[in-house]
């Protein structure tokens, strides 16, 4: 919030509401739709490890996907506190599409991560103070952590062509 002068007749608090805030409601749909998200990330980037050049990046998309599982976890696991309500993994999407190469794998996993990063940030914003908007701002973190290490992938792969 902030003040206002309105033509010298005196102060007033004007509210200030972010373009991504959101409802309790809406955030916990939103936690419902990142269980399926995670799930789908996660078999994604099995397909992109079968693609992986090397040890290297085998082992750095392996720490990703290990990374997705855990937040697929304590996604369900926030949900059963909040709601009351059991939640299974997610299925993923069996009709997802697979990376026709690599290169296009990474970019896509790059590109999902920051996605990511905005769908929670907007989950963030409609949670109340406390361990779960905590633990939410760890997720993203994790996904930005993910995001730069795509980026490090792409990097590596376009340089040794």
């Amino acid at each position: 919030m902030y003040w206002n002068n309105y033509q010298g007749y005196g102060w007033y608090r004007v509210a200030f509401q972010p373009i991504w805030a959101t409802s309790y409601i809406e955030a916990l749909e939103l936690m419902r739709q990142a269980v399926k998200g995670e799930k789908s990330d996660e078999l994604f980037y099995d397909q992109l490890i079968r693609l992986a050049p090397g040890k290297e990046q085998v082992d750095i998309i392996t720490s990703i996907r290990d990374d997705e599982r855990s937040h697929n976890k304590m996604f369900r696991e926030m949900l059963l506190v909040l709601t009351g309500q059991q939640m299974g993994t997610g299925s993923g999407e069996e009709n997802e599409p697979r990376p026709d190469s690599y290169l296009n794998g990474l970019k896509t996993a790059l590109f999902g991560e920051l996605s990511a990063v905005e769908r929670y940030r907007k989950m963030w914003f409609g949670l109340p103070p406390g361990v779960y908007k905590d633990t939410v701002f760890g997720i993203i973190l994790d996904e930005l952590k993910h995001a730069d290490k795509y980026d490090f992938l792409i990097g590596q792969t376009v340089a040794n062509r």
